[in-house]
Formats: C-alpha cells, structure tokens, sequence
C-alpha cells in the first residue's frame, strides 16, 4: 500500500486540495491484499473482485441485499436489564454497550426485520459482529424470540443471519441460557410447519453455532465464512495434531455435511426465495 499512501494519495491532493480527497476510497482485501476502489467493491456486493473473498457486512447492507428492492420493516424489540450482573473489568459493562451503540448506531447485536425475498414472505435476525463480536446476551435472547413469534403471526419462513463469537461474558450463565431459549423457540416455530433457514456468515462460533445456528431446516453458508466452536489452535493443542487445510471453512462443512449449501452473497436472496418456496408447497406439489 506504500506506493498509494506516499505517492498518489499526495498527488491528488497537491491536485484537489487536501479536503477533497476522502481518506477511505481504496479497501484493502484481507484474502489477496488486493486494492479495490470502494465503489467498485459496493457494486459487487462488498465482493473483491480479484479473488471473490467475502467483506463482512453492516446490517443494513445485509439487509438490503436479502430484501427485495432493499424495502423491508425494521421491528421493535423488547427492552432488557442492561447490567444483570453489575459486571466490570476494564471497563464497566454499561460503558462498554454505549461504546458499541454509539459504533454502530445499532441497541444491541441484533436486528429483525420483515419483508418479502423472491416474494416470499420472510422474517430476517441478523447479528452485529461489529457490536462486541457479535455476542450473545439477554437482549439478543427477547429478540431471537420476538423474530420467530412474528414469523408465526405473520405465516412467514424465518432466516437468520449469524456472526457471533459466542455468549456474552458480561452476562455470565444468563447468556449461556439463551442457548436454550432460542432452542425451544426454534422447536415452537417448526410445530407450526414454518421454514427456519439458517445464513452462516464470517464467523459463527460458540454457543451460537452450539444452539440455533445448527437447527435450520436448510443450512446456507457464504464462501470462505469461518464456521465452529472452539478455535482451531485450542483443537490443536486437544488433540495434539495438525487440522485438515480449510478447517471450518463453508466449504469445508460442506463436503463434510455439516452445511448444505454455499451460496455466493449475489445469488443469497435468489436461493433464499427458492428454498422457502419449496419448503412452503403442499407436499403433492413438490418436485421430487
């Protein structure tokens, strides 16, 4: 990157005045270290072009691209006790939730929103992993469930994004319950005969891939997205071996069944449509 940093950035600004230059117009790709002009890469779906790697997304990026016409309705979650257990360490935890609010614009780790994919009427949890790794507390326990109750009210298929490094630890044994409650929400949603179609982005680990990210009717991966429970190094120091190259990588899951499908992000909301379709249609009326 030194060649743009200390030779093009500072022509152009010698050119347009130093204000006209913004300082983020270049991304750099954490896969092939290729430079790509940040419009560029809003066309191709936070795609890099060179090497197909997957950027991470925002919410409303996520949003906008499984939403038909990016039109979809954000809801209103449940308030929680935001400091159960008067946890501090560096910082206090309150601290530490306004510090992400304040990052991301965003009250906790996950948003749900309804709308249609392909026609198709659906409901979407996505998770933050910009709001503290993604993780798993109280808030995104009420919100999980709130998803799959208007899913059911709504006659709607539920997909859920995932992005989480697990439970939250400022919530100790309260975020470790949520693995159980989202569980039986789960169970609650398919008594009623409604798809619940997991989207496992970069990463999902913990208890997040330990509970509901594992209970999809169909489990759709993005290529490249790191995708287990423990880390890789402590599996190594467990068993005292050196893991398989691509190691709880999608496509790895994939050949080894744990994923059914990786789906390039320009094709999600295709596929999405697809699958809740047949998943909808009376059984005489599905191709077999």
């Amino acid at each position: 990157m030194s060649w743009l940093t200390n030779y093009v950035r500072p022509k152009l600004q010698g050119l347009a005045g130093k204000r006209d230059i913004p300082q983020n117009l270049w991304e750099k790709c954490p896969s092939c270290g290729a430079m790509i002009y940040h419009r560029e890469l809003e066309q191709n779906a936070q795609i890099c072009t060179q090497c197909n790697h997957h950027f991470r997304l925002t919410v409303k990026q996520r949003l906008d691209i499984l939403f038909d016409d990016a039109r979809y309705d954000e809801i209103e979650l449940p308030e929680v006790k935001e400091d159960p257990l008067d946890f501090a360490d560096l910082k206090s935890y309150p601290d530490r939730l306004k510090s992400a609010r304040k990052q991301t614009g965003r009250p906790d780790a996950m948003t749900v929103a309804s709308g249609t994919m392909e026609g198709q009427k659906a409901v979407a949890g996505v998770m933050d992993f910009s709001f503290m790794g993604g993780s798993m507390g109280t808030a995104f326990g009420e919100a999980f469930i709130t998803a799959t109750e208007l899913a059911a009210l709504q006659d709607a298929a539920f997909v859920m994004v995932t992005a989480s490094g697990g439970a939250r630890m400022q919530e100790g044994i309260l975020s470790l319950m949520q693995m159980a409650r989202t569980t039986l929400a789960v169970r609650k949603l398919k008594e009623k005969g409604l798809p619940y179609i997991v989207l496992l982005t970069d990463p999902t680990t913990g208890g997040v891939s330990a509970s509901f990210a594992m209970l999809g009717d169909i489990a759709v991966a993005e290529p490249g997205a790191l995708i287990g429970f423990a880390g890789a190094r402590v599996i190594e120091q467990t068993i005292r071996a050196q893991l398989p190259e691509g190691f709880q990588r999608a496509e790895y899951l994939r050949s080894h069944g744990m994923v059914d499908m990786v789906v390039d992000r320009r094709q999600l909301r295709h596929t999405l449509g697809t699958l809740i379709d047949l998943l909808r249609r009376p059984v005489s009326d599905k191709p077999y």
